[in-house]
């Protein structure tokens, strides 16, 4: 059987932990980049192998560094690694008020989550195969135009406008390209929401509940291996403000 390899930016935790989860689960090899927590990287790579005997490794890469472009190349390229589907979750935010927002910070969002991916994919499109497939996380707040993040709500909607864009230039390497735009997903990080904002949230989904970063997972693995999936932005979001 021939081993399939996935690239997953900020795949050790979050949605991108569930994917990565999900994906090793399927029979995929995969390289999970992380911003920080080597210890914790390293440990749930060791965790995936011996769970599901695929590959597992581990690079940290800021996706605020432009540096962090040419490490992942050069990570591939060393270890000789061809992918077959790379998912680029990892993403930034800025909460800062309107009235106080910095222009550092602006561009740095804008940064991780626009100009890295592309340029990312730009220095390592011919190493994924024909037939492979790129998927981005966007969001439901590139939609719904009420974020608290203006910066991430505008750079979300850049990721859904970057993929509708992309199909045609992805055309002579044979490669899909789709997007998830996920709504609130119980990650380590929505737990930490206050009681009454979660009830608030949950009252505007029509099932009641954040969604489980498993059941989301199964949508990326869907457009991974769907093979006439392309240029869609799929949402996954409970039936978000259907009252």
């Amino acid at each position: 059987m021939v081993e399939k390899w996935v690239l997953i930016t900020g795949g050790t935790k979050g949605i991108g932990k569930a994917v990565a989860g999900c994906l090793a689960k399927a029979g995929y090899s995969l390289v999970l980049t992380y911003a920080s927590d080597k210890e914790e990287a390293i440990w749930m790579a060791a965790d995936l192998m011996r769970q599901y005997k695929v590959e597992a490794r581990t690079l940290q890469a800021d996706i605020a560094d432009r540096k962090s472009i040419e490490k992942i190349e050069s990570f591939l390229s060393g270890c000789a690694l061809r992918l077959d589907a790379v998912v680029f979750n990892a993403g930034l935010t800025c909460r800062d008020p309107f009235e106080q927002l910095d222009m550092a910070q602006w561009e740095r969002v804008f940064f991780a989550n626009v100009h890295f991916p592309v340029f990312l994919l730009q220095r390592i499109v011919g190493l994924i195969n024909k037939g492979g497939s790129i998927v981005f996380t966007g969001s439901l707040m590139g939609i719904q135009p009420h974020s608290v993040s203006l910066a991430y709500g505008v750079t979300k909607s850049a990721v859904h406008a970057l993929v509708k864009n992309m199909v045609k230039f992805l055309v002579p390497y044979e490669l899909r390209v789709n997007a998830v735009a996920p709504g609130f997903v119980d990650t380590e990080w929505q737990k930490t929401k206050p009681v009454e904002i979660r009830r608030n949230i949950e009252n505007k989904v029509s099932l009641g509940r954040f969604c489980d970063p498993e059941e989301l997972a199964e949508v990326y693995k869907m457009l991974v291996e769907n093979s006439y999936l392309n240029g869609e932005v799929i949402v996954v979001d409970g039936g978000y403000s259907y009252k």
